[in-house]
């Protein structure tokens, strides 16, 4: 299984997106199943409608409730109560309280991978992130 991070998401429903081409491709010739949370599906929907692509947010909503897109983990609050302890551990890190939540269900799921642009992922230690860097 494989964690799929916000910037993925929205990078494939965003053309303009610098990301697009590699999301889509990388989701396209995966298949592995794909896992994402409550959190990221949120993050992801209220990217596109904050920069100006309500429709776009919209359309997400369709492909995050009404296919197989991925398989989503909704936090509990014994997970919310882990993802502070994880934002107050590692203050010294710039990740947010959602990328706290990732990292915790993907412990906790004992998911080692992680499809994301967000440099973050990699500094969990123990998640392999694809696709490579390629800078």
């Amino acid at each position: 299984m494989i964690f799929v991070d916000t910037g993925v998401w929205y990078a494939s429903f965003i053309p303009a997106d610098p990301d697009h081409a590699a999301a889509t491709a990388w989701l396209d010739g995966n298949r592995e199943p794909l896992l994402t949370t409550d959190y990221i599906i949120d993050e992801t929907l209220t990217l596109p409608r904050a920069r100006g692509q309500a429709r776009k947010a919209i359309e997400a909503v369709a492909e995050f409730f009404s296919s197989e897109l991925a398989d989503v983990h909704y936090l509990t609050v014994a997970d919310i109560a882990a993802a502070a302890e994880v934002f107050r551990t590692y203050a010294d890190k710039a990740w947010s309280f959602t990328d706290c939540t990732s990292k915790v269900v993907m412990a906790a799921l004992g998911v080692t991978t992680a499809f994301a642009f967000d440099r973050h992922f990699r500094q969990f230690g123990n998640v392999a992130v694809v696709p490579p860097l390629t800078s």
